[in-house]
């Protein structure tokens, strides 16, 4: 085996990588990090300009194949035409990030069970249709690296957020029990659980009094995270660097789950 030692672990070069919902917030940040490692992406959403437009951007600064592509993770056949595409543009699938979520917040009173289900198809049935689909391009080569955007809410749970909790949890340890099946061909499987970051998604939140005092205040930074702030776990994860992680859980989130 060769030896490869310090920075280098971190590289990509050569490497192509699927990022659902990446049009925006951390999925476009995660992109750029990617990107700016050496990897070629395949950036997945369901509105197209966005996704395009983020692509596009991307490409240009930092000189990479960067794709964007509009589909819907909770549907079977977008699934695999994200799949095909992959393999027809790079000819093969080394990262996966399922990154696509959405988030519908009130009381278990207040919501409906259309409602809770729309959270799990994206959040939770949308990463395991994704992860079942790269998975015998991975296998036939012995590698893979899978990265699931879980939560630090997945984790410790929060009041008004049942449905996207229980999503964010069942994605934790499906990263855990595939952890363990594809071990034997070379994949790595791992969560990031990212806390406060000012997503697109937390925006409408940002200024409630309730955000202030369980989310903001109870990180022991005392502020939101940065969108650049996701990029280092996700080239460790994505690289030859986590070479030996799988099944883990990364909390990026500013020392909320300290507590």
């Amino acid at each position: 085996m060769s030896k490869t030692l310090g920075i280098e672990l971190f590289r990509l070069k050569g490497k192509s990588a699927i990022i659902t919902g990446g049009s925006k917030g951390l999925g476009a940040a995660m992109a750029e990090g990617l990107a700016s490692a050496g990897a070629d992406l395949l950036l997945v959403s369901r509105h197209r300009q966005e996704v395009e437009a983020t692509a596009n951007r991307i490409a240009s600064e930092y000189r990479r194949k960067i794709i964007g592509l509009q589909a819907n993770v909770s549907n079977p056949s977008d699934i695999e035409h994200i799949v095909e595409h992959a393999i027809e543009e790079f000819g093969k699938i080394d990262i996966l990030i399922n990154n696509a979520a959405i988030n519908i917040r009130g009381p278990i009173e207040e919501l409906s069970l259309k409602q809770f289900e729309e959270v799990m198809a994206v959040n939770t049935t949308g990463c395991w249709l994704m992860c079942r689909a790269v998975s015998p391009h991975m296998r036939e080569v012995n590698y893979g690296r899978v990265i699931n955007i879980s939560s630090a809410i997945g984790t410790v749970g929060m009041v008004n957020r049942s449905p996207y909790a229980s999503s964010k949890g069942a994605l934790t340890i499906m990263t855990k029990a595939l952890a363990l099946e594809w071990a034997q061909y070379g994949i790595t499987v791992n969560a990031i659980c990212p806390g406060p970051f000012l997503t697109p998604m937390n925006k409408p939140i940002a200024n409630l009094e309730e955000t202030k005092k369980n989310l903001i205040e109870m990180t022991a930074l005392k502020r939101w995270g940065f969108m650049h702030e996701i990029q280092g776990a996700a080239i460790f994860l994505a690289s030859d660097a986590s070479s030996y992680v799988t099944g883990s859980t990364l909390f990026v989130d500013g020392g909320w789950t300290a507590r």
